[in-house]
């Protein structure tokens, strides 16, 4: 049975073969999406816009997610904000 690849003409693609994600040709990585989480939770414990100790861990929990996130995929690194399908196999 072949997997199914949406076309590439689509704004999601899932590889199920070698499960890949595409968000409108571009790969999201372990460490792309990572990156992002710990950037949005440090900046909105940075600007302390939220009062009271749940908020400032569920920031914290989500910084160290995004951080477990990066290091899962460390070894791509070169790749996680690379345009396109580049050099990705």
């Amino acid at each position: 049975m072949k997997p199914a690849i949406l076309t590439r003409k689509s704004w999601f693609e899932y590889d199920a073969a070698h499960r890949r994600v595409w968000i409108r040709g571009q790969r999201l990585h372990h460490g792309t999406a990572g990156s992002m989480v710990a950037a949005l939770a440090c900046l909105a414990l940075m600007t302390g816009q939220l009062k009271g100790g749940s908020g400032m861990r569920s920031l914290a929990v989500m910084a160290a997610a995004g951080g477990a996130l990066m290091a899962h995929d460390w070894k791509d690194r070169s790749m996680w904000f690379e345009l396109g399908r580049g050099s990705q196999p």
